[in-house]
């Protein structure tokens, strides 16, 4: 269970330790290395861990991040590295106190960047059948108002970090400020954010039973092979729907520009083709099929070498 110390995530350690807490691997807690009160929310978690009879164990920022100025997505990265490692080592479920106000914030950054259905899902997205981890978000339909009335009826202890009220922060501009503006000028505005958000979960969910049971594709190290007979049909339109799916099960994220580029290049491209995706991923057209590479995976012809039939 990830626990920051923050509000949120120590209601879900009271929670989770009353209802199910035979079932928590360890309590896990991240240092971002931000200040005092990063110091002392790591100090809490561990503390309240310990009081629970819990495993805790701990992370932090690399000494060379703080060399560089820090942003949202730098720490979000180390933390989710460091979740990561330690959930592959033990097989477990990362489980995260996101609520549901953080859902509608995370619709809210997503409208902002002219994001797709595949991007509004946010964290009802389910998890790809191929990631290396596993997230549960038990608190994610739960406003951020019962929450906090949780922590007051139990006396949940917490420590605040001053991060959440600087301005400087995208997510801390949306919440202060963007939204209740738009609720003003709007109400029900995070509520319609909400419903867009389930709607274009279930979308991804049925898009993805569809390339399993319709397409098939099949995963090689590094990689994805998908049959050139299954697509031939497809539309640039179709491509565009259907490339941002398979980029995803190999962990390859593409932006509106790279999926424009790869829709509509991919009716007419010849065997032996390729294009390039940013972050060093490849597309490749073969003999029979299109094959989509992770940066740093064997190509089609090393494949082949190494005894990996890409064709």
């Amino acid at each position: 269970m990830a626990v920051s110390g923050g509000r949120d995530s120590m209601v879900l350690l009271d929670a989770m330790a009353g209802a199910r807490g035979h079932e928590i691997a360890a309590i896990a807690t991240f240092n971002h290395g931000t200040g005092a009160a990063a110091t002392r929310a790591c100090t809490l978690v561990e503390r309240a861990a310990l009081g629970l009879e819990l495993p805790v164990v701990s992370g932090a920022m690399p000494r060379a991040a703080h060399e560089e100025a820090p942003t949202e997505a730098s720490w979000r990265a180390a933390r989710w590295r460091f979740l990561n490692g330690w959930a592959e080592e033990h097989r477990a479920t990362v489980v995260t106190a996101h609520t549901r106000d953080d859902q509608i914030e995370t619709v809210v950054l997503r409208l902002l960047r002219d994001a797709g259905p595949r991007g509004l899902a946010g964290m009802l997205a389910a998890p790809s059948s191929v990631a290396p981890l596993t997230v549960a978000r038990p608190l994610l339909e739960v406003p951020r108002a019962t929450v906090m009335e949780y922590a007051r009826a139990r006396g949940v202890t917490f420590i605040e970090d001053p991060s959440n009220r600087s301005m400087a922060h995208q997510r801390n501009r949306v919440r202060h400020e963007l939204l209740p503006a738009l609720e003003r000028a709007q109400p029900g505005f995070g509520e319609w954010c909400w419903d867009r958000s389930v709607c274009a979960a279930a979308w991804r969910r049925e898009l993805a039973t569809f390339v399993d049971d319709v397409l098939m594709p099949t995963m090689v190290p590094g990689g994805l092979v998908l049959s050139l007979a299954s697509v031939r049909a497809l539309s640039p339109e179709g491509w565009a729907v259907l490339w941002p799916e398979l980029a995803g099960r190999v962990s390859v994220t593409m932006d509106w520009r790279g999926i424009a580029r790869a829709s509509a290049w991919a009716p007419s491209a010849r065997a032996g083709a390729h294009i390039p995706l940013s972050g060093g991923a490849v597309i490749e057209r073969t003999a029979s099929s299109f094959v989509i590479r992770a940066a740093h995976a064997p190509s089609v012809t090393e494949g082949g070498a190494m005894g990996v039939s890409l064709y």
